[in-house]
């Protein structure tokens, strides 16, 4: 590891609060992993315990995430940036995108130390694949990263993958002035993929019930939207098919219709900016 990287984890570390439950680490307890502590384990329970189909929907997620990689290494992208990457896991964007492409590279990018660590420990033999300590609500700082710099060309497209992540931002943080952000800095051709918690009609009640219960015990905003909310902020890419749809039917790979309560959609910046064409 690089010493700015032991440097950058040795300030951090020390400011973590296993009583504080996190994001990263409910998700990574309700994937089943074992990166998480007591605090995170209460809360994902209790959401589990409210909505009894939440874990088979992060696990959809988790292979909607996948095929959006395969998808794209498939159609020749070599360079991803996971923003809000979480704890690593079974089916982690470098070991998909390099079944396809062996010399793909990776950065994974958190705001939660323990889930960098972690990506650190996994990633010490594992060349152009690194992980980053930082808020993907700051695109400036993310780009200056020295391990972003050195491990993606930024004059080259790239694949930003925002995975279920855009729904912990309000509105009052400009969301789309986020994306734009990411997007206006990549290469014609680049990439945005984003998957976003939205409401189930038929579980409303159990839905507000878990917002308000997660908001409280993290500290963090949760936000469904719509796709028409999310629309807005795509505009002047070019949305791959099948559109702005449920999860579940983003080139599924199984034929058994199910509701998955969230949204996907894969968007390409034009070869040509359609506002200088």
């Amino acid at each position: 590891m690089d010493p700015i990287d032991v440097a950058e984890l040795a300030l951090s570390l020390p400011e973590i609060d296993p009583e504080k439950p996190s994001p990263a680490r409910i998700y990574d307890f309700w994937l089943g992993g074992s990166q998480n502590f007591a605090s995170d384990r209460e809360v994902g329970q209790r959401a589990i315990d409210a909505l009894p189909g939440l874990q088979a929907g992060v696990r959809a997620n988790r292979a909607f995430l996948g095929r959006v990689v395969h998808h794209l290494a498939e159609r020749g992208v070599t360079q991803f940036l996971d923003l809000g990457s979480g704890v690593p896991t079974i089916g982690n964007v470098h070991e998909a995108a390099r079944y396809v492409n062996p010399s793909a590279r990776v950065v994974y990018v958190d705001i939660d130390p323990v889930a960098i660590a972690h990506a650190r420990a996994l990633l010490a033999t594992v060349d152009k694949v690194e992980a980053i300590l930082a808020d993907l609500r700051r695109p400036e700082t993310v780009f200056a990263h020295p391990l972003v710099r050195e491990t993606l060309d930024l004059t080259a497209p790239i694949a930003f993958l925002m995975n279920a992540v855009m729904h912990f931002i309000p509105d009052a943080e400009h969301p789309e002035q986020i994306v734009r952000a990411y997007i206006d800095r990549a290469a014609p051709g680049s990439y945005v993929a984003i998957s976003h918690g939205t409401e189930n009609p038929r579980q409303r009640r159990e839905v507000e019930e878990l917002v308000n219960d997660y908001q409280r015990s993290t500290g963090v905003p949760l936000i469904t939207r719509g796709a028409e909310q999310i629309s807005p902020w795509l505009t002047g890419l070019d949305i791959q098919p099948p559109g702005i749809v449920t999860i579940d039917q983003w080139h599924p790979d199984t034929e058994e219709p199910y509701f998955v309560p969230l949204f996907g959609v894969l968007a390409r910046k034009p070869d040509t900016d359609p506002s200088t064409a």
